[in-house]
């Protein structure tokens, strides 16, 4: 199969091509650079030159507190630009397969959500990746959307990394304790995805680790897992005074007879850490 990647150079990015090219997939990777999808004329004549069977758009817009200003911004990248770019897939008879979020939800349920549970985004990020949905299914019928939740990879700045910081600099961290969801290692997302692109069950699916925990318990297990000396204190949403409104509880579930399960986020971490020690070490070769 042939999958074309934009967004490539980012941290699901980069992790979507490793998966794809370990499963055999003819992979056309383009960064930012090579490919901006909010310039229609350019994503028309790359796909139409490329012909893949399949486009994994992981070009977005993913500074959630950034998009209280930039709403506008977040909309074009995060749904009209991945509602041209589903467009482009279906004019050659290719599927798209389209990220979104867990922050598409209001928060306020206390089991995990569902593809029906009904949406209710608390912030401008929330809602351009809700419009996304709707561009993307619009656009194209083949579509895949995959909503997933607080991503990390070795490929991006994501919460381990700077809670690894932090610790390096000061004795404690202060992190909020009142935000449930699904910490989600990129690398079992990639493979997801590659998996769930190879088939016809479109739709909307929920594809998260498995099991969910606070911000804080994140912290605490990073901190246990790498032996690093650093107290945790806990913060409600409230204190940190974020620019956007998350919401309270994020976790996500499947109802999907065909749902892919992925590891729990504990040993997501520890893939995570694993794979980190491996690039540093050759790295510094």
């Amino acid at each position: 199969m042939k999958v074309l990647i934009t967004g490539a150079g980012g941290m699901l990015g980069r992790d979507m091509v490793a998966a794809c090219e370990r499963r055999g997939d003819d992979v056309v990777p383009l960064a930012h650079a090579e490919l901006d999808i909010t310039d229609g004329p350019a994503v028309d004549e790359s796909v139409g030159a490329h012909r893949p069977d399949a486009i994994v758009n992981c070009a977005a817009w993913t500074d959630v507190d950034g998009a209280e200003e930039h709403e506008a911004e977040a909309t074009l990248l995060n749904s009209e630009a991945a509602g041209v770019t589903a467009a482009a897939a279906a004019a050659i008879g290719a599927s798209i397969v389209h990220l979104s979020s867990d922050y598409v939800f209001e928060g306020k349920k206390r089991s995990p959500y569902l593809e029906s549970d009904p949406t209710g985004p608390l912030s401008a990020y929330g809602r351009s990746k809700l419009a996304g949905e709707t561009s993307v299914a619009v656009a194209n019928p083949n579509h895949f959307i995959v909503r997933s939740s607080w991503l990390f990879g070795v490929a991006g700045r994501n919460f381990v990394e700077t809670m690894l910081h932090l610790a390096d600099q000061q004795p404690e961290v202060l992190v909020v304790s009142d935000q449930v969801g699904c910490p989600t290692y990129t690398g079992h997302l990639a493979s997801a995805i590659a998996q769930l692109a190879g088939t016809e069950a479109y739709g909307l699916h929920h594809v998260a680790a498995r099991g969910s925990c606070s911000w804080f318990e994140f912290a605490q297990e990073i901190f246990d897992q790498t032996d690093v000396e650093c107290r945790v204190m806990a913060a409600t949403t409230d204190m940190l005074a974020r620019p956007a409104s998350r919401p309270a509880y994020s976790a996500l579930g499947s109802e999907r007879p065909d749902a892919i399960e992925l590891p729990e986020w504990r040993r997501g971490l520890a893939d995570y850490l694993r794979e980190r020690r491996t690039a540093r070490s050759e790295a510094a070769a």
